[in-house]
């Protein structure tokens, strides 16, 4: 599925625009510093938050309260405002097996059809902790792997996985990530490029989008 690319300069107010069309049940979030507002704006939302499971895409190996942990900035921007059902990858642990056993317990099939995804990009085109060049790129089997990685050891969800949600969001801003969105846009096998799930939309401001031209 070729990505829709939409530019903004309210990435937030998109991105919570496209929540509310699609009314998402099951919700993957994604870390960095992108996700902050619109997670901060999605909080405010009038919701049946009591309804909604989260989950992560990728999680660093560290303590929840680690200024590094994925879950801690979503615990603080949403998950301590609404009252959806978020199940946490285990950082402390770093235990990929476990959460993939955790997930298969409440989504059923061969691979979680997660209704809505939030996904970063980063500058050398990875997303979640799928980087270029490493060997979670040809998992086939698994849902969650684990990733190392020179800042830290990492969990991560994997290409299968993130390819069978109904709609994937990529979040991109700032001129550090024109290039990755450049080539990203371009076609170029990047990671990101490598999720093909039933709808890819990435939301990118005017300075990450500039001169950049959707692939037709």
């Amino acid at each position: 599925m070729r990505p829709e690319l939409e530019i903004t300069t309210d990435i937030p107010e998109a991105a919570v625009r496209l929540f509310r069309e699609a009314r998402p049940r099951t919700l993957v979030l994604a870390g960095g510093d992108t996700p902050r507002p619109v997670y901060q704006r999605l909080a405010r939302e009038p919701y049946h938050w009591d309804g909604v499971e989260v989950f992560f895409s990728d999680e660093r190996c560290v303590h929840r309260t680690d200024a590094a942990s994925n879950y801690r900035m979503t615990h603080e921007t949403l998950l301590s405002l609404v009252p959806a059902h978020g199940h946490r990858m285990p950082g402390e642990t770093c235990d990929a097996a476990a959460y993939e056993e955790e997930l298969r317990k409440i989504l059923p099939g061969k691979f979680p059809e997660f209704d809505f995804a939030f996904l970063g990009l980063g500058q050398d085109g990875h997303t979640a902790s799928l980087f270029p060049d490493d060997p979670a790129l040809d998992e086939t089997e698994k849902w969650v792997v684990n990733v190392t990685r020179p800042d830290h050891e990492r969990m991560t969800l994997t290409l299968p996985v993130l390819s069978a949600a109904r709609i994937v969001v990529f979040l991109v801003a700032g001129a550090t990530k024109h290039d990755a969105l450049r080539r990203m846009m371009a076609g170029e096998d990047l990671p990101a490029n490598r999720v093909m799930a039933g709808r890819v939309v990435v939301l990118a401001d005017p300075a990450a989008a500039a001169d950049v031209e959707q692939r037709r």
